[in-house]
């Protein structure tokens, strides 16, 4: 009895042997500092990024999305497929042990029965019970058991930062078309109040055209910029069911169960953001992460292939006693033990074959893994040089603004009291509608590239 356990001592303690996987290096240096200026006295890291907008509404959409999300769900499904996957890869690293009972009975029916047959002509029925107990282990020698677990695991990693950046990307989405549809409302206000004016300024026209002050021509243009308002609307307001429709979706239910927004647009504000340094990125983006994770995986792949090349010992135990009735079927104990050396010898190149392909897709995974890098660089960069060339265009366009207001008064009250002819106050009515429809585009441009710039850093930024 005693061999049977040393010999399963021996199995534990070779399943403890393997390869440490060494991280991978992507051969990248990061660079110092970012190339576009940005803030550098950041206070703290808050990961909870879309409270910096200042909107209630946005955080409670935000956790409706976060539970009613089915990518989301699925991304969570997928992380438990590969614990189990993890699971059942770490299987062969210690032995497997069974256990069996068998019970039989031969009975002859007629006849004297044959050689063959315990039962006889004297003995017809012949019963016999057995019990019995194994272990079989093969030895990890090479490390390929240990590697092919340590594949796994780095498997359960990668999917665990593919559901991070599922939700990254699905709470940007919502942030998006949040803003989105704030903006498009806000569109659809202006064009209202556009409409209004233009409504205001023909009855003016009309007024002039009826007591011969105004000309058929100048009433035909106040007509034409007043349907040209009427048509803009709806079109507005097309855009803004189809970005509730599109948030909708984000948070898995219908629109019809989408209360709409009671928050105006220049009521959602942005953060300062400080972007840290280039070499942070590395360890705050999941998809780098995940690339990182997936080329670890495949640096154990290739250990498991080159591992198959090599000979494998499996060696198995087992205890067994057996009887001709129930009571005695454990008297009779019995041991056997087994050593099995396996070596490949001829496959056509089959075993070669997979070494090599197992060692093109490590290749192709760490080429995988430096471009996830260089792009996470070029995706702050554009951010940050977003930022910074909004916030220059809208200092600028802020002017604009007044201005086309201002102008568009004046030609007014200069047109009323007979100063000035139709075609300056249409000039100066257009640029006002241009002019506030951009407004409100930078305004949502602003916006976006905060929420573009969060998604850079890998889901929470530094707040100044």
């Amino acid at each position: 009895m005693k061999s049977p356990l040393t010999l399963l001592s021996i199995c534990l303690l070779l399943s403890a042997c393997g390869t440490p996987l060494q991280r991978p290096d992507s051969g990248l240096t990061p660079p110092p500092a970012w190339h576009s200026p940005t803030a550098r006295n950041a206070s703290h890291t808050s990961g909870q990024w879309w409270m910096s907008f200042g909107s209630p509404e946005l955080d409670r959409l935000i956790e409706q999305a976060r539970i009613g999300s089915f990518d989301l769900a699925a991304a969570v499904a997928r992380v438990r497929q590969a614990q189990a996957t993890a699971v059942i890869a770490g299987g062969p690293l210690l032995p497997e042990v069974k256990a069996g009972f068998n019970a039989n009975r031969q009975k002859l029916l007629r006849g004297d029965g044959y050689s063959q047959l315990d039962a006889d002509s004297s003995n017809k029925a012949v019963d016999s019970f057995d019990a019995n107990l194994s272990a079989s282990y093969e030895i990890d020698f090479w490390g390929g058991k240990h590697a092919a677990h340590d594949s796994a695991l780095q498997g359960v990693r990668a999917s665990e930062f593919d559901q991070a950046t599922v939700e990254l990307t699905l709470l940007g989405s919502v942030a998006n078309s949040y803003a989105q549809s704030l903006s498009l409302q806000e569109q659809s206000r202006i064009a209202e109040l556009n409409l209004a004016n233009a409504q205001s300024v023909l009855q003016l026209v009309q007024t002039r055209y009826d007591s011969g002050s105004a000309t058929a021509l100048e009433l035909a243009q106040q007509k034409s910029l007043v349907a040209a308002q009427q048509r803009q609307l709806p079109l507005v307001r097309q855009q803004a069911e189809e970005a509730r429709i599109t948030l909708a979706a984000l948070l898995g239910r219908p629109v019809q169960a989408l209360p709409r927004s009671q928050q105006r647009f220049d009521q959602l504000n942005w953060p300062s953001i400080g972007a840290g340094l280039p070499s942070d990125l590395l360890s705050r983006r999941p998809d780098i992460a995940r690339a990182e994770a997936q080329l670890a995986a495949a640096q154990a792949d290739v250990i498991v292939a080159r591992a198959a090349m090599l000979p494998s010992v499996t060696l198995s135990a087992s205890l067994g006693s057996g009887a001709d009735t129930f009571n005695d079927t454990l008297r009779s104990p019995f041991y056997n033990l087994t050593a099995g050396l396996v070596a490949p010898i001829f496959n056509n190149g089959r075993l070669g074959a997979e070494r090599d392909r197992a060692s093109a897709r490590q290749q192709e995974l760490l080429e995988t893994y430096r471009g996830a890098i260089i792009n996470g660089f070029a995706d702050v960069e554009k951010a940050l040089t977003g930022i910074r060339g909004l916030d220059e265009q809208r200092q600028w366009q802020a002017e604009e603004l007044a201005q086309a207001q201002t102008a568009f008064n004046i030609a007014q009250r200069r047109y009323q009291a007979g100063a000035e002819d139709l075609l300056s106050v249409l000039d100066t009515q257009r640029t006002l509608y241009a002019a506030q429809d951009l407004n409100v585009q930078l305004r949502l441009a602003r916006v976006q590239a905060s929420i573009a710039l969060y998604k850079a850093l890998g889901g929470g930024w530094q707040v100044l």
